[in-house]
């Protein structure tokens, strides 16, 4: 018998070896809200695309994603975000499914068409104004703090067709334009401000993929009938963070000090790990987090790309011109962080790789969820995601060192399963998303005990909504939506999130906005972004 249970006690060691991300450690069964800071949010997210609906109602103008979705093909089983979740009806009903949860932070964004339907060459839609004062008022009324997301996807068509979008430097303009819009409407309430969500992802997915609008590629990558993906993408982000930089100088400049908020940006984060254990999988690595998420974030606190990206992507990489360093360095208050998964990394100049991952755009990484058959983590509903939630620790542990601890938000965290059973009982009783957050809150926590200044969690997403490509095949909601009848039903990971946030919590007179709050010997806020301008 003692033989028997120390082979068991041998073969687990094992298998956790192989498998160290399956481990469910006693940390994650008793993560609970007392472990993470006074003044904690906790939150949800959504953006306005992927829930509002009323596409072309009371004013709002056509957008890119309107067009694009409306294409046979473009999306899974030709869905569209037309009705969505019908939020923009709905959103107080929304608002109650948050105050029930607990959560004091909701995370949103706004539609850019149903603000401006033409750009800048159209009017400002006083419809649109009202439904964001309504939708902030009654998160106020409700002791929900706003986190809003100024751009996420969503442009105007407009915009595409006069000029092609954020290929065109005319586009940092626009976006400056919109952004003050929204500083002037909304920014006597609003306290945090992130001006756009995952602009490196956009480019991947947008011009080196060309699976989202404008749908832009080249081979080996695909085979669109526009683009250049080794040469437009550089431009795309650079566009980006330059609308950016020129939004963050003049909120600090006119609005910042008066309103008293705080502003950052979201990227899109994931962690890595060499797939061989050679030196030369290990400098993928570096590559990797630098091609990935070093390329939003090095220009905002350095004011310049990566080194890494300058050495492969040569004259392909935009340059800086000492005016711009001046406002892109600094242009931060805060960092946000989407982060699901990590993955596996291969180098791709001492060894044969997959076409495509074999060029300067790619860095010369291959990245794959799996090594010999097995995965890094389990599976999700996305193929490229997997649950790792030791990644959560090592990705803000990165974030930390590469830029000084600066402040950061997990904006967006979430778990869409593998298998979608549409039997809705199989849907509402989601043990895997609850496990999920668990694990990956659990490692949050051990970040920010070895002293990460993280201030913020955010779920994706408090309701099941249209999920770009994948329409609304991908479910990642706390609540389960009836796409006939848009019947909001909580699923098990909503009353745990309910009974998590409810048990050990946090004393919420120290809650503050993320301007008021010090980083080092720093305040943040107007003073000190004044100082990095």
């Amino acid at each position: 018998m003692q033989a028997r249970r120390i082979q068991f006690l041998f073969l687990s060691f094992l298998f956790l070896l192989k498998y160290p991300s399956r481990a469910r450690s006693l940390d994650d069964e008793d993560v609970k809200r007392s472990h993470f800071p006074d003044g904690f949010f906790f939150g949800t997210s959504t953006s306005s695309y992927q829930v509002e609906g009323a596409y072309m109602e009371d004013g709002k103008g056509l957008n890119n994603w309107d067009v694009f979705s409306h294409i046979p093909g473009n999306i899974k089983n030709n869905d569209n975000g037309d009705i969505a979740d019908n939020h923009y009806y709905r959103f107080l009903e929304d608002i109650e499914l948050m105050c029930s949860l607990g959560t004091n932070a909701y995370r949103f964004s706004i539609s850019w068409t149903r603000i401006l339907p033409r750009g800048k060459f159209g009017q400002v839609n006083p419809r649109g104004i009202m439904f964001y004062n309504k939708l902030i008022d009654n998160l106020l009324e409700r002791g929900i703090k706003p986190f809003v997301t100024i751009h996420h996807h969503d442009i105007p068509q407009e915009l595409v067709d006069r000029y092609g979008g954020w290929l065109s430097p005319l586009m940092q303009e626009d976006f400056v334009y919109f952004a003050e819009i929204c500083f002037k409407s909304f920014g006597d309430r609003i306290k945090n401000w992130i001006t756009m969500n995952e602009p490196n992802l956009l480019v991947d997915m947008s011009y080196i993929r060309g699976w989202y609008p404008p749908a832009h590629c080249s081979p080996p990558f695909g085979n669109c009938s526009a683009g250049n993906s080794d040469i437009e993408p550089p431009i795309a982000m650079h566009n980006m963070i330059l609308g950016h930089a020129k939004a963050v100088k003049l909120y600090r400049e006119l609005f910042q000090l008066k309103q008293g908020g705080s502003i950052g940006i979201v990227g899109f984060a994931e962690y890595f790990e060499p797939l061989r254990d050679n030196e030369f999988d290990r400098q993928a690595v570096s590559r990797a987090l630098a091609f990935t998420n070093a390329w939003l974030f090095d220009p905002l606190v350095y004011g310049d790309y990566p080194a890494e990206m300058r050495l492969y992507l040569g004259s392909a990489l935009p340059i800086f011109s000492p005016e711009e360093i001046n406002y892109v360095k600094g242009s931060l208050d805060f960092i946000g962080m989407n982060f699901y998964t990590s993955l596996y990394t291969k180098d791709c100049i001492h060894s044969a790789c997959i076409s495509g991952w074999d060029r300067p755009i790619r860095g010369f990484v291959y990245t794959t969820g799996e090594r010999d058959g097995e995965p890094i983590g389990g599976r999700c509903g996305n193929p490229r995601f997997f649950v790792v939630p030791e990644g959560m620790e090592k990705i803000v542990s990165y974030m930390k060192e590469r830029y000084s601890n600066m402040p950061m938000l997990v904006t967006e965290n979430g778990f869409s399963p593998p298998q979608q059973n549409d039997q809705v009982q199989a849907l509402l009783q989601d043990t895997n998303r609850v496990d999920f957050h668990k694990s990956y809150l659990a490692a949050l926590a051990r970040a920010i005990r070895n002293g990460a200044d993280v201030r913020g969690y955010f779920v994706w997403s408090l309701i099941d909504n249209f999920e770009w490509i994948d329409g609304y095949s991908q479910r990642f909601g706390l609540y389960y939506v009836d796409r006939r009848t848009l019947e909001r039903v909580p699923k098990l990971s909503a009353k745990w999130y309910k009974k998590f946030l409810a048990n050990g919590t946090t004393d919420h007179s120290n809650e503050e906005d993320l301007t008021t709050r010090s980083f080092g010997n720093t305040i943040l806020g107007s003073e000190a972004s004044k100082a990095a301008i």
